[in-house]
């Protein structure tokens, strides 16, 4: 029974060696095992990420290449701006010259308007008075032996006859012309008459010519019984 009992208590001793052997051998498998696998994870998420880190530092270069181009358009469309800017000033100041520049020029063609009218009844005023006074010198030349004629500037010469009883021939001159206001202006008096301006007066103011010739006339004869 001892030797059973012995070689039992050898038989389960060398059990529990070979167990913890067996044991100890599978478990060192098992953790080579797991730190082969643990290292090639490891690898592998390091790849994984290095690579993720890679393409994330080529995407925070293209983000900054982006953030470039987009200020480099912002300063570019700024310049435009600013251009564009100064281009509306400038048209602006162009379109106020150019209507300052026809105002004037419409109140040039208005101010012209008006001198021509005023130019054209002048002309129609000095026109009528001449015909009145070509009317007239007909007249005189028949019956007062008065001659009438038309000189330089525009002047027209009376040249009165038969005022001086002792010399019929003699001629006594009285020029008158239209001055820029369209009046009678005595320009000449031969000889001088004393009344002659206020004659003169009484022409403007009354525009009778013929009365005007008349008086003229009447004061050189009284002149000769001097």
């Amino acid at each position: 029974a001892e030797d059973e009992v012995s070689l039992f208590e050898k038989d389960m001793k060398e059990f529990w060696i070979q167990f913890k052997i067996s044991y100890g051998t599978e478990q060192n498998n098992q953790t080579s095992a797991l730190r082969d696998l643990c290292k090639e994870t490891i690898e592998a998420l390091s790849e994984k990420w290095s690579k993720k880190l890679k393409e994330e530092d080529l995407m925070i270069d293209k983000i900054q290449e982006y953030n470039n181009e987009i200020l480099q358009q912002s300063k570019y469309i700024a310049e435009k701006e600013e251009q564009l800017t100064e281009i509306k000033a400038k048209l602006n100041q162009e379109e106020e010259q150019q209507k300052n520049l026809n105002d004037t020029i419409q109140e040039l063609k208005e101010e012209l308007r008006k001198k021509m009218e005023i130019k054209s009844s002048k002309n129609k005023a000095a026109k009528e008075k001449v015909e009145q006074v070509s009317k007239i010198k007909r007249l005189f030349e028949e019956h007062l032996g008065l001659e009438m004629r038309r000189i330089h500037d525009e002047q027209l010469q009376f040249i009165f006859r038969h005022i001086d009883h002792k010399d019929p021939d003699k001629p006594y001159i009285c020029t008158l012309s239209i001055n820029e206001q369209g009046d009678y202006e005595v320009t000449s008096c031969t000889p001088p008459l004393d009344c002659i301006a206020e004659l003169q007066l009484k022409l403007r103011e009354t525009n009778n010519f013929s009365a005007f010739v008349a008086n003229v006339r009447k004061a050189f004869t009284a002149l000769s019984y001097k």
